[in-house]
């Protein structure tokens, strides 16, 4: 069963827009008519949106560089009624003996930080979005679930964002809904690449991910906030 949105005269903003993620999180605001403004870190150049997204460059670790942004997209849009905060990486590979600062600094940067900045900036406007509740959608991990080996950090900062998310839905009860989604290995080209012998077909693509976070932002999740849903499928 296919499920289609209706966000015409809605405005989305999409953090990490140059990513697969991002780029998928676009294409289906876009494809369900929302206004979307698409940011991230990189040159303009190497972004290729679909026509309805305008994109927006910005150091989202930065917090004058976020306030400048989503006053941008107000001032061009008129108003922000979602919030998509895709921006994140991954590093791992030792233990935490092992693990530079460097490495540590770098993750809640990406993960927590461009996830902390936009909420805060977003915020006051969604408050004030047209649609019933404005609504925030941000990306923890299945991984943040629990302690591993060789990538505590990234788990660290990926419980961050759910422990953030449920404070945001408890602080705008009735104004804003906020939640998280909890992917696993998602199907890019850079994880096929990474682990060529795994089974493809288990991990769910950016596409079937968009379409929770945007079911998220929908009416249909009206009594949803401050949850973490899992879209890792079988993988």
């Amino acid at each position: 069963m296919s499920v289609e949105y209706d966000f015409e005269g809605r405005v989305a903003l999409v953090t990490g827009a140059a990513g697969a993620l991002g780029g998928g999180v676009v294409a289906a605001f876009v494809d369900a008519g929302a206004t979307v403004a698409a940011a991230d870190l990189v040159d303009p150049d190497e972004v290729d949106l679909p026509d309805g997204a305008t994109y927006y460059q910005g150091d989202f670790t930065d917090e004058e560089a976020v306030a400048d942004t989503v006053e941008a997209v107000v001032a061009d849009h008129g108003g922000i009624d979602f919030l998509a905060n895709i921006a994140g990486t991954w590093r791992g590979g030792t233990p935490v003996d092992e693990t530079d600062v460097e490495t540590f600094d770098f993750l809640f940067d990406v993960n927590l930080k461009t996830m902390f900045l936009a909420s805060k900036h977003a915020l006051p406007h969604l408050r004030d979005s047209a649609a019933d509740q404005g609504a925030v959608v941000s990306v923890s991990a299945r991984s943040s679930l629990e302690g591993g080996e060789g990538d505590s950090v990234y788990r660290a900062t990926k419980a961050g964002v759910r422990i953030v998310t449920e404070s945001v839905a408890e602080e705008n009860l009735g104004e804003v809904r906020a939640n998280a989604i909890m992917p696993s290995v998602i199907d890019t080209e850079m994880n096929r690449e990474m682990m060529p012998d795994a089974d493809h077909d288990a991990w769910p693509t950016p596409a079937e991910i968009a379409e929770v976070v945007l079911f998220l932002c929908s009416d249909g999740a009206g009594v949803t906030s401050g949850a973490a849903v899992p879209v890792y499928g079988e993988a």
